[in-house]
């Protein structure tokens, strides 16, 4: 079944709005027209003639257009590695986000270029936490008296001044994957957890996986003096959260949930933990990106599946196990607009640029983000 077979109101993207989304959230634009046919020809010569000196790295998040041409498809530290384990590679195209590629520089070899093909696709989430606002946290943390109870763990999806920030402060960085071992390392480390940027993955993992309550949780808003919290609550708090959250990931509402449920009897309903604490907590399976495949992959032919995460993951999931129904959970039609601006004209452009031995685009990290940020990662990957 596909979304229009649904029978519900459609917003098309730049035509409507949702009054019950997060702040900030909505979907700009209007849905991008189809490339021009020989585009696809134009990558097809570029990437022959750049041979084993470029790698693309494609987010599951990207088109269809552009996803033809990765060399490897993941989530944003999947890629990152793979960029790492191929040291022969001249060039890294990284058809995703600006902290995915600053993650690949970080990880690759001094020799080795990363391109963006895109500058503007950047992260909405990522961008909710900048160094500045987290040193002012942090001032404020030691300002009442709890800084060094306190280890910083940033989420993958977040800018390399942040991973490392989190280096610099004992910290480390985490993955959807790994978030409840990440946070159960950081409270052998010390007692209370400052998780940055998305207050989503870092509440339903200390809630709904270790146990903590909600009231444990506290949220730092970085736009109001000391973050909008008293010194009660910082003592009393174990999980202290940074007001970010997915403009993607939070549009979904516990209604989305109730309406697919009367819609579609019998089905699945599986979410991202990036999805706000209602509607995780009705779900019946949350998961990072990978899981999300994977419980797919293997679910019984003939199920039905409402899926809680970006759109075009979720139209492809649909296309590629045609025997499950697949459906996309919001009755919104939202893609990430960041990650789309990654578009085959973009594409071709960098590769055609390369092939003619012009670096565009290139994402560098400078040597002492690059040190901080690696420590704090290298810290995750040393977690069992």
């Amino acid at each position: 079944m596909t979304i229009a077979e649904t029978g519900l109101p459609l917003f098309v993207l730049g035509q409507g709005t949702d009054p019950h989304s997060e702040r900030g959230v909505d979907c700009p634009g209007d849905l991008p027209s189809a490339s021009d046919p020989a585009l696809v020809e134009r990558a097809r010569v570029a990437r022959e003639r750049l041979g084993d000196r470029v790698f693309v790295l494609g987010h599951h998040y990207q088109r269809d257009e552009v996803i033809q041409f990765a060399d490897v498809t993941g989530d944003s530290f999947k890629l990152a590695r793979d960029a790492a384990a191929r040291p022969g590679a001249e060039y890294i195209v990284f058809c995703g986000v600006h902290f995915m590629a600053e993650s690949a520089d970080i990880l690759t070899g001094d020799a080795q270029k990363v391109v963006l093909p895109d500058l503007a696709a950047g992260c909405s989430m990522a961008d909710m936490a900048t160094f500045t606002q987290v040193e002012d946290c942090w001032d404020a943390l030691e300002d009442a008296g709890i800084a060094e109870r306190v280890v910083p763990i940033t989420y993958m999806n977040s800018s390399a001044d942040i991973k490392a920030f989190c280096g610099r402060h004992e910290g480390a960085v985490c993955t959807s994957s790994n978030a409840r071992r990440a946070l159960e390392w950081a409270f052998e480390q010390g007692e209370k957890v400052l998780f940055l940027p998305d207050q989503h993955l870092g509440r339903n993992t200390a809630v709904l996986e270790m146990g903590l309550s909600l009231d444990d949780c506290v949220v730092y808003n970085p736009h109001r003096p000391n973050g909008g919290l008293t010194q009660e609550q910082l003592e009393n708090a174990k999980m202290i959260l940074w007001k970010g959250h997915c403009s993607v990931h939070g549009r979904f509402t516990a209604d989305c949930v109730d309406e697919v449920r009367a819609r579609i009897p019998g089905v699945n309903v599986l979410v991202h933990p990036e999805c706000r604490h209602e509607v995780v907590t009705k779900a019946d399976y949350v998961g990072s990106t990978e899981y999300i495949i994977k419980t797919l992959q293997e679910a019984p032919a003939g199920s039905s599946w409402a899926v809680g995460t970006e759109l075009n993951l979720v139209k492809r999931l649909g296309q590629m196990f045609p025997d499950k129904t697949v459906t996309f959970l919001d009755r919104t039609v939202c893609y990430c607009s960041t990650m789309n601006r990654i578009d085959l004209p973009h594409l071709v452009w960098a590769l055609e640029s390369l092939a003619a031995g012009e670096v565009v685009n290139q994402i560098t990290v400078d040597p002492d983000t690059t040190h901080w940020a690696k420590v704090a990662l290298d810290r995750m990957l040393a977690l069992p």
